[in-house]
């Protein structure tokens, strides 16, 4: 298809951000809309919102304001402690050989399960101060390979400004690659054109996560977008989130996941929710998050197929969950089942040790 030309900063400008503006296009609430926002801000953009086919479906949940966000009163606003792990503002170092650096404040919708929902709307905590502050911590750091930006979501900066970050960082010897986490091909697919294409790909070796949850936003456009920057030598992966009432459904999923195959996305991780105060409507069990991985796993491409991933609270980092296939173990052989529920026998080399009067043996 042909790309229809369009300015995305007029898209963002044009976005709802208030009880009645939403009004204006769906029957809301507004009292519990409005209540939502003097605690958490809104912003949903013109082409997300044409996204929404009626009020509660799985778009609609990812978007709008629900009085569940301020009724909440468990978890953390900080559960996974990036800040007790930032040394620098706005720099995460987690793990030993990578950071995540927070180089925007903005997003083009404002999910209502956002890991960052403290954050959300709050772009004068980035500064040029922090950015430079930021890559010289990087700058300082020999052990750091991966640097990951983040936000916000770094492709609502200008063009001129993300290669202002990208470049200083690219000239660092220690850094290997650069990865881009971002939703915007997916919410603002007409930020993506050919001049963005050209300024990322010169920063070589760069990864970009992109962040799907559901088939519905797999569109033309976001299609577009997303060839663009695989057609710029750009490696794509997408990290969904399990959400309840969006996406906890079997063959919902494995749809979103061969779709994303089809615009040159590999799915890379499904995640569990985080524990973060005013979302733990969307949370769901852990077993049914295993149970979709199963319904992957031998039903579909090993493509398909993401890593099912928990950021443990405390700031215990990312694992990830795998569904047991192993049922018994005996010596010298395993019983396991497949992806049909059969059960087979599979044979066990054990381990050698050296004997005192033989080569090896086993025991």
């Amino acid at each position: 298809m042909k790309k229809e030309i369009s300015d995305w900063k007029k898209i963002l400008a044009a976005s709802v951000v208030t009880a009645d503006q939403l009004s204006r296009h769906f029957p809301v609430e507004r009292e519990q809309v409005q209540a939502v926002l003097e605690r958490y801000p809104m912003r949903i953009n013109p082409y997300y919102l044409s996204l929404i086919r009626q009020p509660h479906d799985p778009i609609w949940r990812q978007a709008v304001p629900d009085i569940a966000e301020i009724e909440d009163r468990q978890g953390d606003a900080d559960p996974l402690l990036e800040a007790a792990h930032s040394p620098v503002p706005n720099l995460i170092h987690r793990y030993p050989d990578r950071v995540v650096f927070l180089v925007s404040g903005q997003c083009a919708v404002y999910c209502r399960y956002c890991m960052r929902k403290r954050r959300v709307g709050t772009p004068a905590l980035i500064t040029p101060n922090t950015i430079a502050a930021g890559i010289d911590y990087i700058k300082n750091n020999a052990n750091i390979r991966d640097v990951i930006l983040s936000g916000g979501d770094p492709l609502l900066l200008d063009d001129q400004e993300l290669h202002d970050i990208l470049k200083p960082i690219r000239l660092i010897p220690h850094v290997e690659i650069i990865r881009i986490h971002t939703r915007v091909p997916c919410t603002l697919p007409q930020r993506v054109d050919d001049n963005l294409c050209r300024v990322l790909k010169a920063f070589h070796p760069l990864y970009i996560n992109i962040h799907m949850n559901h088939p519905h936003e797999i569109t033309a456009e976001s299609a577009f977008a997303c060839n663009l920057l695989a057609d710029a030598g750009i490696p794509l992966g997408c990290q969904t989130v399990l959400l309840k009432g969006v996406n906890d459904d079997p063959v919902l999923m494995k749809s979103l996941m061969q779709k994303l195959l089809g615009i040159r996305v590999k799915p890379y991780y499904l995640h569990h929710p985080d524990l973060v105060r005013g979302t733990r409507h969307f949370q769901i069990a852990v077993d049914a998050g295993l149970n979709i991985i199963k319904a992957l796993q031998g039903h579909t491409s090993g493509l398909c197929v993401p890593h099912y991933m928990i950021d443990l609270p405390g700031g215990g980092g990312k694992i990830p969950l795998i569904a047991e296939y192993v049922k018994d173990k005996q010596p010298g052989k395993w019983l396991i089942q497949n992806h049909a529920g059969k059960m087979y026998t599979y044979p066990v080399i054990m381990r050698f040790a050296l004997d005192n009067d033989t080569n090896k043996k086993l025991v």
